[in-house]
């Protein structure tokens, strides 16, 4: 009978130190998952900060002032645009325009000058 006491008393002081041991465990693992969670948190934040920082960065006014300003570009238009074709050749946006000539309509016969002929824009 004292064996069997012995056997049963060495069996719960056994189940009592492995149920401390897994508590233990158990609070080492919910303070690691709430530290976890914070982290998640604490990044979630930045990450909607800096979100609403770069829509500020990428307003079409600030990118325009700061082409301007750092970059020393214009707005186009088309006395400065050209197109260049796929074989290579460049043509301006806008025709170059000729000189007048004035009509000459008298005995020869001769007919009035031509329209200058205006460029065709290359497709896109």
């Amino acid at each position: 009978m004292a064996r069997v006491n012995l056997l049963l008393m060495l069996a719960v002081i056994a189940t009592a130190l492995f149920l401390v041991h897994t508590q233990y465990q158990s609070r080492q693992l919910y303070t690691e998952l709430d530290r976890a969670q914070q982290d998640a948190r604490r990044l979630e934040l930045d990450r909607d900060r800096l979100q609403v920082e770069k829509r500020a960065q990428a307003t079409p006014l600030r990118v325009e002032k700061l082409a301007k300003e750092q970059l020393q570009m214009r707005t186009t238009s088309p006395a400065i645009t050209q197109y260049v074709r796929p074989d290579g050749s460049v043509i301006p946006a806008v025709a170059p325009v000729a000189p007048a000539v004035p009509a000459t309509t008298g005995a020869t016969g001769a007919k009035p000058a031509a329209k200058p002929v205006t460029a065709a824009r290359a497709p896109r």
